[in-house]
């Protein structure tokens, strides 16, 4: 299908959002380094609420502050990785202002930092699986850890709930761009039907892999044992870099419902970070995302 009458859906961009703690520097950090390798440009985000306007407050500075610390960003990322950055300063709702700008400036890709389940929650925090599930791109979360050498060992969970092919586009990028070994993890699946289901999809996804000269294993999670925890677990293991999900609020895999994603996953101890991907379910996009696999 040609597409050269189709406006340009993605401008090459990874959005990393900043409240300037530490943890979102490293985000930065994270996100900068990335786009050096996907060869994108980056846009660090800030968004100017009643948080950010407590905190100019207690600091005794004005708006211009700011400018002042992205401008800092942009010099000293631009300088040392010669990766192109553009800063924005937007008045809104960390929610739906995220997600605005995403989609405004054809964002590829987002890059967030979490202070986790606890500590200091300046802007983000707990809140961040919200912003995940309501963003257009995918999104990376990450603690304080490292980007280091990229992405060498991906854990990919597969089940028959999240649509999981959709994520196969992301995880080819990633293993091709790293060299990356993708540890698939299959759900626990008790019913017959449901486990030749998961066969199946499994099969689809190694298809693509192996035709790919991808290199992966697949490894079936225990049935008397928790998804998530045996997800982590796993990914200590075996030396995960990335965690990589499918996203979708209200619907629960046995033993790994996202009402405890952002717990146990996001904020895993290990401190891994989680490449979170919300399907595309309706009309031409659906399509699209489907043949990218």
């Amino acid at each position: 299908m040609s597409t050269s009458n189709q406006p340009k859906k993605y401008n090459n961009v990874v959005l990393i959002p900043t409240d300037f703690s530490e943890v979102c520097s490293n985000a930065i950090s994270h996100g900068v380094k990335l786009a050096l390798f996907l060869g994108y440009k980056v846009c660090i985000l800030h968004i100017i609420n009643k948080e950010t306007k407590a905190e100019l407050k207690k600091k005794n500075v004005d708006i211009d502050y700011i400018d002042y610390r992205l401008k800092e960003y942009k010099k000293y990322y631009s300088k040392t990785y010669k990766v192109e950055i553009d800063t924005m300063a937007v008045e809104g709702n960390i929610f739906s202002t995220i997600s605005d700008v995403a989609k405004e400036i054809k964002a590829n890709l987002m890059v967030m930092g979490t202070h986790g389940k606890v500590g200091l929650q300046h802007v983000f925090g707990s809140y961040a699986l919200k912003v995940v599930v309501e963003s257009p791109v995918p999104v990376v979360v990450v603690q304080k850890r490292a980007f280091n050498k990229g992405y060498n060992n991906i854990v990919f969970p597969v089940s028959n709930d999240l649509e999981p092919r959709q994520a196969v586009h992301w995880a080819k990028l990633m293993a091709r761009l790293f060299s990356a070994k993708i540890h698939i993890i299959q759900s626990p699946e008790k019913e017959t039907g449901r486990k030749t289901s998961l066969n199946i999809i499994t099969k689809q996804i190694t298809d693509i892999f192996t035709a790919e000269e991808i290199s992966y294993v697949v490894t079936a999670a225990e049935t008397a044992k928790d998804f998530a925890e045996q997800v982590i677990s796993y990914g200590v293991l075996h030396h995960a870099d990335l965690f990589m999900i499918m996203t979708r609020p209200n619907i629960e895999v046995a033993g790994f419902s996202l009402a405890s994603w952002d717990e146990r996953l996001m904020f895993n101890d290990a401190q891994i970070p989680v490449m979170g991907i919300n399907p595309v379910e309706v009309g031409y996009h659906y399509f699209e995302w489907s043949m990218l696999a």
